[in-house]
């Protein structure tokens, strides 16, 4: 799972999955937003009219925010901040004049339109529009030192500086423990400048939400889920009570092998977690590049899916080499190397836009291709976090990413195009409920055919060999999948236990560290391998934290997907286990997974889900079915061992950081460059 998948978590309708899509009076381009209640306007016509307002300011807002992404400067902080300013402002406005709507009859479309209305941000924003200026321009600026972070090391020309990307490639294949350590340190490096704007973001949230009715910002956030916010944080706390012995168990067997590879003196940390920085991931969410460490079997079927991609950009280099004549400069090789990243890109974009029109949605409109950034650009900064963009409530569908030829992106564009293809059949609901049934259903979606990506189908187009039928092949590729679905679990989970702790004060900003590795550690059993003070952010050194994007639908969508994936299955007619079910080309489950996306949050959420599974509750019991053979099998890998960890342990005191100066230097640098942006 690559859960940050958006920008600022600003918007009305597209707020589902933390994109800024904003909202502005209509017919007044550059003006102020806020318009004004018509005299004797009854409450369907209030919603009526917020509707048609918020589809014409929609594409101006959004454009903003995506210049913002994809042309990183002051000048777009600017025009993105002012944006999302008036979007503010026009979202307060529509909230205070649906207040004399309380208390009166009106239909039960109205009625939630107007609650939904009132939840559609997660950045509530302060009336005084001083404090609401200064909110957008801390979100902006935050997003921005997210977006040019950078690791630098040396000095005059021995001066390197790697982005997250090149950072991520350390962990994902190189196994040199000092090496992944250095990488690990230097991405965390990029957020320590944002400490103190977020301290303020968090004051400010937090007044906005209290001025609409809420304690705070994160009893706000709950209340999204057609449920009391109590009845949502403990209904969190029972799926992961479901799912926990499960991930307990890939917990101590990863443990195992990671002794076995770096020694039992570095392959754990004390109360026997598992080393931050030796999960292969930055944020020790998905532990997929871990595959040469955690694979069962050797020889029981490839899913080598990475080497494929790559053999994959080979010939696209080697076509582009073959187009090039003559002699060929650096700068000539350069181009030929961004013509085979572009190829290569677009053609696992298609392959998996092939996905979703087998199942009978159209292909994806002309300007998809024509606007989506598909890698990072030679020649600016972006903010490379694969995002999916609905533009304008209509046909223009973007994403958004850096991709690379790699196993971990190639499933991540079926993810993305999962909200493309909601976007897109929910088109035709009013703008207010244009958004998934609740939060976790829009992260859903393109992981439930993620789920359908079996070895048959990969074997199917061409990326891994023939499959054998052993139970050796059946362990390895529920490894495979258990690596990036069971793993998340936890990390779903907490990012929003700390969050909820910052909003309510329970988190006090002289322990935001702490908190975070606390919960880290009771979570999902991982610590760094020497102390992170408080002079560490670490939680901005996390795309979803400075991006303000909520976090418990990711949670929620790993349990979803699991039930989706299981009506579909249902639906195609397939017979046998579960795991082995892939519903690629088959209409049937296609006419009723269209039917629920089209449906968008225009009833609640539990009725959708019963349309669709049968049932009205979210359940992880098809997680458990999915993976029962696995489950089985860990525990006979596992005995013997002693499972579980001690959250309470001690962390050992900071060893010298190898490049402790550089790293302050790049800190300062990149507050300076706040600064200046601000």
């Amino acid at each position: 799972m690559k859960p940050v998948r958006a920008l600022l978590a600003l918007g009305i309708t597209a707020a589902v999955i933390g994109l800024a899509g904003c909202n502005k009076e209509s017919g007044d381009a550059a003006g102020t937003a806020g318009s004004t209640a018509p005299g004797g306007e009854t409450a369907d016509q209030f919603v009526a009219r917020v509707n048609d307002e918020m589809r014409a300011m929609y594409p101006e807002i959004t454009s903003a925010q995506w210049i913002a992404s994809t042309y990183i400067n002051s000048d777009s902080q600017l025009i993105s901040s002012k944006a999302n300013e008036r979007m503010l402002t026009q979202l307060n406005s529509w909230i205070e004049q649906a207040k004399k709507f309380e208390g009166q009859e009106m239909s039960p479309q109205t009625a939630r339109a107007i609650q939904m209305l009132k939840l559609s941000t997660s950045m509530p924003a302060p009336r005084d529009p001083a404090k609401l200026s200064e909110l957008t321009k801390i979100a902006a600026s935050m997003e921005a030192m997210y977006g040019e972070g950078e690791y630098c090391t040396g000095e005059g020309d021995a001066r390197e500086c790697r982005q997250l990307g090149e950072l991520e490639d350390v962990l994902r294949s190189n196994r040199d423990y000092d090496d992944q350590l250095d990488a690990w340190r230097g991405w965390h490096t990029i957020a320590q400048p944002m400490r103190k704007d977020y301290t303020r973001f968090v004051e400010l949230v937090n007044e906005g939400a209290k001025e609409m009715g809420y304690a705070d910002a994160g009893e706000m956030w709950r209340s999204g889920y057609d449920m009391t916010p109590a009845e949502i944080a403990a209904e969190t706390d029972r799926l992961w009570g479901q799912v926990k012995p499960l991930y307990e168990q890939l917990h101590c067997y990863a443990r195992t092998r990671l002794d076995a590879k770096y020694g039992e003196d570095k392959g754990e940390v004390a109360g026997r977690m598992l080393p931050a920085h030796l999960m292969g991931n930055m944020w020790q969410q998905d532990w997929g590049n871990l595959w040469d460490i955690l694979a069962p079997y050797r020889n029981a079927g490839s899913l080598d899916i990475t080497g494929a991609l790559e053999g994959q950009w080979q010939q696209n280099f080697a076509a582009g080499m073959a187009r090039h004549k003559g002699e060929r400069n650096a700068s000539d090789l350069a181009e030929i190397e961004h013509g085979a990243d572009l190829a290569t890109a677009r053609q696992m974009t298609e392959r998996a836009e092939d996905f979703y029109t087998s199942l009978g949605m159209p292909k994806l409109p002309a300007t998809y291709w024509d606007k989506t950034q598909f890698i990072k650009p030679r020649d600016r900064n972006v903010v490379c976090h694969a995002s999916a963009w609905p533009m304008d409530m209509a046909d223009d569908v973007r994403t958004k990413m850096c991709i690379k030829p790699n196993e971990e992106d190639f499933t991540t564009i079926y993810h993305e195009l999962g909200h493309v293809y909601y976007y897109l059949l929910y088109k035709d609901q009013p703008p207010i409920f244009q958004t998934g049934a609740h939060d976790g259903f829009h992260e859903a979606i393109g992981d439930t055919i993620v789920l359908s990506m079996t070895p048959e189908y990969l074997e199917s187009i061409g990326l891994v060999d023939a499959q054998q039928q052993s139970k050796e092949a059946l362990i390895n590729a529920q490894m495979r999948m258990a690596l990036a679905k069971v793993s998340f679990l936890p990390f779903g989970l907490m990012i929003d236990r700390w969050r909820w702790g910052v909003f309510d004060g329970s988190i006090a900003p002289g322990d935001y560290n702490k908190a975070w590795w606390d919960l880290k550690a009771k979570y999902q059993g991982v610590a760094p391998v020497e102390a992170r003070g408080e002079e560490f952010f670490d939680p901005g050194a996390k795309y979803h934290v400075p991006g303000n994007t909520p976090y418990t639908r990711y949670f929620l969508s790993h349990v979803l997907q699991f039930q989706f994936y299981k009506a579909l299955c249902d639906a195609s007619g397939h017979e046998g286990p579960l795991y082995q079910c892939s519903f690629y080309g088959n209409k049937a489950a296609g006419e009723k997974f269209q039917a629920m996306l089209a449906k968008g949050a225009s009833q609640p959420w539990q009725q959708t889900l019963k349309e669709l599974t049968g049932g009205e509750g979210m359940d992880a019991g098809a997680v458990l079915e999915y993976f029962a053979p696995l489950q089985d099998w860990l525990k006979e890998q596992n005995e013997g061992q002693t499972c579980g960890w001690q959250a309470s342990a001690t962390v050992p005191a900071p060893a010298p950081a190898p490049a402790a100066e550089d790293a302050e230097d790049a800190a300062d640098d990149a507050a300076a460059s706040a600064d200046a942006q601000g």
